[in-house]
């Protein structure tokens, strides 16, 4: 490191890293043991390269996924790391003192991947916990701790997990994440919009903190999509809860474009250069296996998570395979093309892995991770035409596919979790949602946002009006923000809906709004 001056942008950059990658840098040295931390050397601006925390994720009974990306200067091309690969010691320990270090070993990371790594961890006992950390020269990262699955044959216990989406940076702060560190969660399930596509003003937005002028311009090519995920990463309460549980994301349309479907756009046709960039800097940042590597047949993200006997995780991919709406983009009325059984949200490959595994399952909860709401909206009252498309409204053949493979399988208890929509629904899914006598066969619970939107009334006025005229809609809440927190056991599955008075401020208070309860072998949600 010389002692020249710096140019002015990155003097920018390095003024917007000592207010937040600073924050973790210091959490760094808190978490580590006494007598390593006296050894370690603190770390000095952009120097440290562990800036963007560390994650886990995918968990199975026998391993799961450790993540970390070196980058000292995250808004320089490159990250400020020399172009080429790099060694990096890793460890995973029974104990968070790394007296008991069960795994350990050196993973490369490469100028390819933007110096991040992605070690899968196997032969681990089930249903342990375990803590893991990085080491890249004489720097040591923040201590996570994650945990395995238990195994096949495990048939009681319990699943604690918080779902969550929709976490515009510049929207606000992330209490939501400071809060859910705190609780004993066995996982996280991020549902989409863990970034968004556009430009970053330079006051940031909700924040009022001032962000490096390279970010101005919205993400088009794999470095400027790095720099938003640096950007996002570089939160401490995210960075907290990433190293407290393991994780298992999915996408939505904003890591890439609004409300864009396969490689086509509303907005300019054809994107698939762009999806490539953003598909590659989204492997690069989460805690995810080889598969979701992007290749010669696109990344696979669709995948699943057996909890023992009591529960099956099926989380999908809803955006990369789905037909162009047939019916419109955004709001539309209801048209005859979208029954056409080519029309398809998941794609046939994905629609045959996930109803193959529901006719395997004997799990006794069987859960779906959905981007996007299942349930229908009706938009224009008692005619019932107007929709949304860019949900499962806009592809009804497809959602009759589902339920169907529900019934004809008599999956137990299936439950839908899904984000996107800002706002809360709990709903009961119908057979044929256009015959509404038909049964109820699922409950849905769709999450708010961590932050977007901010802390306006944006969707309350506008779908509050709507739900006398979907009797199925349980519940509805339009302006708050926050997270879901879910216990599954044997008897029942329990959601509370965690919410923060405000995201103007990183440590706003939370408290449960509302609660629901769907019980064994009775589909729908009831209020407790």
């Amino acid at each position: 490191m010389t002692d020249r001056p710096m140019p002015p942008a990155a003097a920018d950059r390095r003024r917007f890293l000592t207010g937040v990658a600073g924050v973790a840098g210091a959490a760094a040295l808190a978490q580590l043991p006494v007598d390593r931390a006296a050894a370690t050397p603190r770390p000095a601006g952009g120097d440290y390269p562990f800036t963007l925390g560390v994650a886990s994720g995918d968990p199975t009974a026998t391993g799961v996924v450790l993540w970390t990306r070196l980058a000292p200067e995250p808004f320089e091309p490159g990250g400020g790391m020399p172009d080429r690969p790099v060694p990096v010691h890793w460890q995973l320990a029974r104990d968070e003192r790394f007296r008991h270090v069960v795994r350990d070993g050196t993973a490369w990371a490469s100028p390819q991947l933007a110096h991040s790594v992605h070690v899968e961890v196997d032969g681990l006992k089930p249903d342990g916990e375990w803590f893991y950390r990085f080491r890249y020269r004489h720097d040591v990262s923040a201590t996570g701790r994650t945990r395995t699955a238990p195994s096949a044959s495990a048939a009681g216990g319990t699943l604690a997990y918080a779902f969550a989406s929709c976490q515009s940076w510049d929207s606000g702060y992330y209490p939501s994440y400071r809060n859910m560190a705190g609780e004993d969660l066995d996982l996280v399930l991020h549902l989409g919009d863990y970034v968004y596509e556009g430009g970053i003003p330079a006051d940031g937005g909700y924040r009022r903190t001032s962000t490096p002028d390279v970010l101005r311009a919205a993400p088009r090519d794999v470095t400027r999509w790095r720099m938003q995920y640096a950007l996002y990463k570089s939160d401490p309460d995210l960075q907290a809860a990433h190293a407290r549980f393991p994780w298992m994301v999915t996408w939505d349309d904003h890591e890439v474009q609004n409300d864009y479907a396969n490689s086509t756009s509303q907005y300019e046709g054809e994107i698939g250069a762009l999806r490539a960039a953003a598909y590659q800097a989204w492997y690069e940042h989460q805690p995810v296996r080889a598969p979701a590597r992007p290749g010669p047949d696109g990344p696979r993200i669709y995948r699943r998570l057996r909890w023992g006997r009591l529960a099956q995780l099926d989380l999908v991919d809803g955006r990369q395979y789905r037909s162009v709406p047939p019916c419109g983009w955004g709001e539309a009325d209801a048209c005859a093309e979208a029954y056409d059984p080519a029309v398809t949200m998941l794609g046939a490959e994905q629609e045959r892995w996930l109803y193959a595994g529901l006719a395997a399952s004997t799990a006794r909860w069987n859960i779906l991770g959905s981007n996007v709401m299942l349930a229908r909206l009706d938009h224009d009252g008692a005619a019932g035409e107007r929709l949304w498309h860019d949900a499962w409204d806009g592809f009804p053949a497809a959602r009759n596919r589902l339920t169907e493979a529900w019934v004809r399988h008599e999956v137990s208890n299936p439950v839908v979790v899904t984000g996107d929509w800002h706002s809360t629904f709990v709903n009961d899914i119908l057979r044929d949602f256009d015959d509404p006598s038909s049964p109820v066969v699922a409950s849905e619970i769709v999450g708010t946002s961590i932050s977007t939107n901010g802390d306006g009334d944006v969707y309350g006025p506008y779908y509050g009006p709507m739900i006398k005229y979907n009797p199925h809609i349980r519940f509805f809440d339009g302006d708050r923000r926050g997270y879901v927190r879910c216990r599954v056991t044997r008897a029942e599955l329990r959601a509370d809906l965690r919410m923060v008075s405000t995201v103007s401020r990183p440590d706003a208070p939370e408290s449960t709004y509302a609660s629901f309860v769907v019980p064994d072998g009775r589909p729908g949600a009831r209020q407790v």
